[in-house]
């Protein structure tokens, strides 16, 4: 990976949705009326007539939007999720989650639902035990000799990026095995995800924690599995075909939090992304292992000093601002120069670090983690509260709301902005140009304006319109400005 513009990114998002008038039915139906209106009225994408899988994707579950992005409602635990089209560079992934959030509320607002349902893009459900996914998907040089050494020198930094890309939490949350079989009436009465959490694991709040970085640290379970419903862990390999090119793979980063603020979204990923790139160059060694990657995970995520001391595998101790700083100083010694947007990253994270150490507590305009705890802070000092007051729960959800009319992150916005508005306007409508995501679009459109066509198919990698025209998408580099089909006689 020569630079930024090389690699392919996309973020999937997981979305809770609170129904306040049950007149309007569940939350399971509130999220179908929004699908439908995204599909069916605001005519922004074209529903999946097939099942894409019949557990978890069934037919009309959802489909690929005309800004070459992918809405739908996950059958398991029925939550609406957004994954965005594929880009090349920040400013476009950015604008494509943003945007994703605006077409909901859009949606929201075109059925009727507004100050009925509110959507939130926050990463755990505080009472209920839930977590809720922000999966990062980086197209990277990755082969099973990753899995077995290389990998572990990436989990330091995945672990310790929390300081800056955390979003924050009020309280925490214990996982115990409660190691007993749920009853057949339990299994065929309720969802897998009640199953799990209240049979098969007990998930108890910690009265101990006032305040931590990370919504889903205490979460995480392993630094890699491949099934990870209820395993979750660092990252999870994927070796879909869908998804591969040539000797590059879809690293799935599973250990991430949807970010409110722009400036600190733009900085995960692309502190991540060169992270990658010194994992791939074979320049990262034995001074970027943990002593234990997940508890060195919990330990920074509930520091409340912002001290945030880390145990080398050498049994040496650092904090994580100057762990972070090894990866830094390498990066800037084989990347600076090469183009805008890396030397943008690089000169965010060394500025950001700095800041870290300097007083954490000020960055409230950059970073979710501290805005929202000095907002929650001011709260239970204003009102005389204690921080186990179920009160702050409900401050910390709304937080997330992605409504900006109803969201407090929106209320305090920090006057340091990545994208405007004009930009996510913009991505509601229209893909990336440098990407698959651009043809994909046009199919889309196609498909949409051939009102008697019956038969459409569309994935990543490949799109079908009508039963002998199927048009190969499997370059995602490839803007596929003119898609030419492929016939074949039926």
């Amino acid at each position: 990976m020569a630079s930024l513009s090389d690699r392919i990114i996309g973020v999937e998002t997981e979305f809770g949705c609170l129904v306040q008038d049950e007149s309007i039915g569940t939350s399971e139906q509130a999220v179908e009326q929004i699908k439908i209106a995204v599909f069916y009225d605001l005519k922004l994408g074209a529903i999946d007539m097939h099942a894409r899988d019949e557990v978890f994707e069934p037919a009309r579950s959802g489909g690929f939007l005309i800004n070459g992005a992918r809405l739908y409602i996950d059958a398991v635990g029925s939550h609406l999720e957004y994954a965005t089209a594929e880009t090349r560079n920040l400013r476009d992934l950015v604008a494509q989650d943003r945007a994703g959030q605006s077409i909901i509320v859009r949606a929201i607002e075109e059925a009727g639902l507004k100050g009925q349902v509110r959507m939130y893009n926050n990463s755990v459900d505080h009472f209920g035990g839930h977590t809720f996914g922000c999966h990062e998907n980086y197209l990277a040089r990755i082969d099973d000799e990753f899995f077995a050494t290389r990998a572990e020198y990436v989990y330091g930094f995945l672990v310790t990026r929390q300081i800056f890309a955390g979003v924050g939490r009020v309280g925490g949350h214990v996982l115990s095995t409660n190691h007993r079989r749920p009853t057949y009436e339990e299994v065929s009465e309720n969802p897998i995800d009640y199953i799990w959490v209240n049979s098969i694991y007990h998930v108890a709040p910690d009265s101990t924690v006032k305040f931590q970085l990370s919504q889903r640290a205490d979460h995480i379970l392993k630094t890699i599995a491949s099934r990870v419903r209820f395993n979750r862990a660092l990252i999870n390999p994927k070796w879909e075909h869908y998804y591969s090119h040539e000797e590059l793979q879809r690293l799935h980063i599973l250990f991430g939090e949807s970010n409110q603020n722009e400036y600190a979204y733009a900085l995960k990923v692309g502190t991540t992304h060169l992270v990658l790139r010194l994992s791939e160059d074979g320049l990262l060694g034995d001074e970027h292992l943990l002593a234990s990657p997940i508890w060195t995970l919990r330990e920074v995520s509930r520091d409340e000093t912002y001290e945030w001391p880390v145990m080398l595998e050498d049994g040496s101790i650092i904090c994580a601002t100057d762990f972070q700083r090894r990866y830094l100083a390498l990066a800037e010694k084989h990347y600076r120069g090469q183009d805008d947007q890396t030397d943008w990253v690089l000169a965010q994270w060394a500025s950001i670090l700095d800041d870290l150490e300097r007083d954490p507590l000020s960055l409230g305009d950059r970073l979710d983690w501290v805005a929202k705890r000095n907002m929650i802070s001011g709260f239970v000092e204003s009102e005389g509260l204690d921080w186990q007051d179920d009160v702050l729960h409900s401050l910390d959800l709304e937080y997330h709301n992605i409504d900006p009319s109803e969201s407090l992150y929106h209320a305090i916005q920090p006057t340091q902005r990545y994208i405007d508005d004009m930009q996510i306007l913009d991505a509601m409508t229209e893909p990336p140009v440098d990407t698959r995501a651009f043809g994909r679009s046009k199919l889309v459109r196609q498909a949409m304006e051939k009102k008697g066509a019956k038969f459409y198919v569309f994935d990543w990698s490949a799109a079908a319109i009508g039963r002998n025209e199927y048009f190969d998408l499997s370059d995602p580099y490839n803007p596929y400005e003119n898609p030419v089909g492929q016939y074949y006689k039926s």
